[in-house]
């Protein structure tokens, strides 16, 4: 049953049984245009993903140039509906393959969240949940207001702004967004339990990883997990593997089945064989595909 495809999930996941998948757990791209499998847009401008002069200067921080808030024409201000439509391509076909009353996990980042929510209840699912992840640590970028009428030579606003920054504030909090694909009507939660197995959580398993000090409090939706230094290097986005499991935890049975459509370094795949559950997953790149079986291979 388990097995690793490689190439464009939107076309292997419609070769997925109908109702044979109890969890898709993905960190699917977040269209941000954070590198060139994650530009889900007509891409118009050549400065992007390119670098400027301050970028060269400022090393790993800043690796690649994106578009600013603003956009640099209006065919950039469409990027959140084009994300919309890319969601709507694949969100069908997993409510498909899952069983009724079945658990949906995505990382879709901050800013585009809410298109992927909205495409995913436009394709029938229902929006549980949000969990917070709160990562251990993330690149706080936001420059100051002053340093730009410094270089303007603008000493009077320099000592207005003094303090003021543009950009974001630092970004310790990841969005998981959980989605549930109904059960049928005219039944109740616990007989879809008793029929499909999926529907409830595991709430001994969240008291269990309290024990073990993982930053998590019971029944909370905020899970703060300290990733290791296997969880490092594989990825530009890896999420640390504890992180994973605990997710497969909570909403499947030992046995059950993982889809990841969008495997990265396939770390949902190595915590799903950590917790002995089955799992299908799907990478379109082949450098990442070829890093995924030897990763398998050696867990």
């Amino acid at each position: 049953m388990s097995r690793i495809e490689l190439g464009d999930s939107i076309q292997l996941i419609k070769n997925i049984e109908t109702e044979s998948v109890h969890l898709i757990l993905s960190d699917i791209p977040y269209g941000i245009s954070y590198d060139e499998w994650d530009v889900l847009h007509n891409n118009t401008n050549s400065a992007l993903l390119g670098k400027s002069p301050s970028q060269e200067k400022a090393g790993s921080v800043f690796k690649t140039r994106g578009k600013p808030l603003n956009g640099w024409s209006q065919a950039d201000k469409n990027m959140p509906k084009e994300y919309y439509n890319w969601c709507s391509l694949w969100a069908k076909d997993w409510l498909r393959v899952l069983k009724p009353g079945a658990s949906c996990f995505i990382f879709a980042g901050r800013r585009m969240a809410h298109r992927c929510i909205c495409a995913m209840e436009d394709a029938g699912f229902i929006f549980k949940d949000m969990i917070a992840w709160e990562k251990d640590t993330a690149a706080y970028r936001a420059q100051r207001v002053s340093c730009v009428f410094d270089r303007r030579n603008d000493i009077e606003n320099s000592k207005v702004w003094e303090g003021w920054k543009i950009g974001n504030l630092r970004p310790l909090f990841e969005p998981i967004l959980w989605f549930m694909k109904p059960y049928p009507q005219g039944s109740t939660l616990t007989d879809n339990i008793l029929e499909y197995e999926v529907g409830a959580f595991n709430e001994r398993i969240l008291k269990e990883q309290v024990t073990l000090n993982v930053g998590l409090e019971v029944c909370s939706n905020i899970l703060k997990v300290q990733p290791q230094k296997s969880d490092r290097g594989l990825h530009p986005t890896q999420k640390a593997v504890k992180l994973m499991e605990i997710l497969i935890s909570l909403a499947t049975l030992e046995g059950q089945v993982v889809l990841d459509p969008f495997c990265g370094c396939g770390t949902t795949l190595v915590a799903a064989k950590n917790l002995n559950r089955e799992y299908i997953g799907f990478e379109i790149n082949k450098k990442y595909y070829d890093n995924i079986l030897k990763r398998m291979k050696e867990e």
